[in-house]
């Protein structure tokens, strides 16, 4: 232990600092729901860009399958929308209360009616501030109300060979004409209306943006596939938009739903200073843009430019003209490309030795850690405090628009920065992030998470998708806190970890080291999914030189 100390610390003498970033500007964000990447990961990040992103009560909010207050949300939007910059409002809790309850509610032509004058309202009593609004198309998975197994089966076939004939393919017309006569006409007809009364909702949305009560309007599309009724939808939103006549940077179309508003915050972000971000694309092989990852209605390429489209982006032909690159891995073991990793570990180290600033997205086409980059990151001890962002969440949608996002908003808030002090403010307020995004989207995604539910499994407990608030979610957490902080001990004792890194402004370079963290983190939902994770780094400053 005292030779690995010995080759850990510092040459020379490190000042403890706590860096904070002012808070010089006000968002309201109404979030897709109470998770932490449709709510916190939002707050979070705005102290990169050193904006206050305040988000309402948790007891108006919803919680898994309680349906937020949408009275009291509005309430509580219209009295505070008068002391912030801007505001980023979801449809879906306004309307329903939330994602999962959007899936299940119908909103009546009244209710939609309502919400659609209150927006009206809204903009009225506050014309200078600007809403950006967001609402997700259905998923094409049946509503929970339709429970019966063959039943659901046969929706999906049915959404499936829908999706072909849409777009001309041919296909199995016996078996198109089956499902019809074999999908109860009640069920067929609650599905079919689901989309419907989306279709008109965003129609409706859409004609606000024209009005100029919206300042833009983003639709995204949850867990796609290449075919199905949700993108037949999206495809006459499509046409809509067209017969609009409204520039293409007012209403978006986008895949993916739970990071649409960390988006939203970068585009406004980027607005008011005027940036667009130019971004060099790498990929971990050639077979990477063309690949379509699970829950994805279209390929990695495509999901890329349209995320960097959004935040006003361009891409760039070099790295070296570039703001960042974006460094995308979507390893696949069944196709044999795991040596590329390789590839990826040295093209990272060749950007580090080159000042030239990454994001990378670490994907994994079946959610396992061998299939990821940052194992080989942390054997060869590279220092991953020098990536700007970092992301490997479960969808490629979510994982590539947080990655942009970060490292936007570090980028811009970077080169806005009116001093040293707040330039080192952002990059602890960045690299905290950063921190976050490492320890959930690897260390709990790709290795605790697994673990755990097998231990649930093991104990009787079949449904991790549901767990129990009185017994086996308090064991859960339990498991949880002590696996992750396990893995926290061992991770702020590599190199990887603690390596002095330095950082170029236009006040001069500092260089950061990080002294240790903690972690408090818990499941914010009584489901395994997804974690509410909170890491505290503890930074010093060293003295500029060699060190890189």
């Amino acid at each position: 232990m005292l030779g690995l100390w010995h080759m850990l610390r510092p040459a020379r003498p490190a000042v403890p600092l706590t860096p904070e970033r002012p808070l010089a500007d006000t968002v309201l964000l109404v979030p897709l729901d109470g998770r932490p990447p449709c709510r916190q990961f939002v707050i979070d990040a705005g102290r990169i860009a050193g904006t206050r992103v305040e988000a309402p009560p948790t007891s108006i909010q919803d919680y898994y399958s309680q349906p937020g207050d949408t009275q009291g949300m509005r309430q509580w939007l219209s009295q505070n929308l008068g002391n912030s910059q801007a505001a980023i409002l979801s449809i879906d809790q306004l309307l329903y209360g939330g994602l999962l309850a959007a899936r299940e509610k119908e909103a009546s032509p009244a209710e939609i009616n309502s919400l659609l004058q209150y927006l009206r309202g809204l903009h009225t009593a506050h014309p200078d501030i600007p809403l950006y609004a967001f609402s997700i198309l259905p998923r094409q998975t049946p509503q929970d109300t339709i429970d019966g197994y063959q039943e659901r089966k046969d929706l999906l076939a049915y959404s499936r060979l829908k999706g072909r004939q849409a777009e001309g393919l041919p296909i199995d017309e016996q078996e198109l004409s089956r499902l019809e006569q074999a999908i109860p006409a009640e069920s067929m007809t609650r599905y079919l209306a689901h989309f419907a009364e989306n279709k008109q909702l965003n129609e409706a949305l859409i004609r606000l943006v024209h009005e100029g009560v919206l300042a833009q309007l983003v639709l995204g599309q949850d867990d796609g596939e290449p075919f199905s009724i949700p993108n037949i939808e999206k495809n006459e939103l499509k046409k809509y938009i067209a017969h609009q006549n409204l520039p293409a940077d007012k209403v978006f179309l986008t895949h993916g739903a739970d990071e649409i508003a960390l988006s939203l915050l970068t585009t406004i972000k980027n607005r008011q200073a005027g940036f667009r971000p130019r971004i060099f694309v790498h990929y971990n092989s050639p077979a990477t843009p063309d690949r379509v990852m699970p829950y994805m209605a279209i390929n990695t390429a495509e999901t890329v430019r349209e995320k960097i489209a959004l935040l006003g982006g361009q891409e760039s032909d070099t790295p070296g003209e570039a703001d960042f690159t974006l460094l995308v891995s979507t390893c696949n073991s069944d196709e044999d490309d795991l040596a590329s990793r390789q590839q990826t570990a040295a093209y990272l180290q060749t950007a580090r030795e080159n000042n030239q600033p990454v994001a990378l997205v670490d994907l994994s086409k079946h959610f396992t850690a061998q299939e990821t980059v940052l194992p080989l990151l942390l054997n060869s001890d590279y220092p991953v405090n020098t990536l700007i962002a970092y992301a490997g969440w479960n969808t490629t949608s979510n994982s590539i628009g947080t990655a942009l996002a970060q490292a936007s908003l570090y980028e811009v808030s970077r080169q806005q920065a009116a001093s040293l002090e707040e330039t080192i403010g952002l990059t602890a307020a960045n690299i905290t992030f950063l921190q976050d995004r490492l320890l959930e989207d690897y260390f709990y995604l790709k290795e605790d998470i697994d673990l755990i539910n097998l231990e649930l499994q093991k104990a009787g407990y079949t449904n991790t998708a549901d767990l129990d608030l009185e017994h086996n979610h308090r064991w859960a957490n339990r498991m949880l806190q002590r696996a992750m902080k396990d893995h926290l001990a061992a991770y702020k004792n590599t190199r990887a970890f603690r390596q002095p890194v330095t950082f170029h402004s236009p006040y001069g370079q500092f260089s950061l080291l990080l002294q240790d963290m903690t972690v408090d983190l818990s499941y914010p939902w009584p489901r395994t999914f997804e974690i509410w994770l909170q890491a505290t780094p503890y930074f010093a400053m060293l003295p500029t030189g060699k060190i890189k």
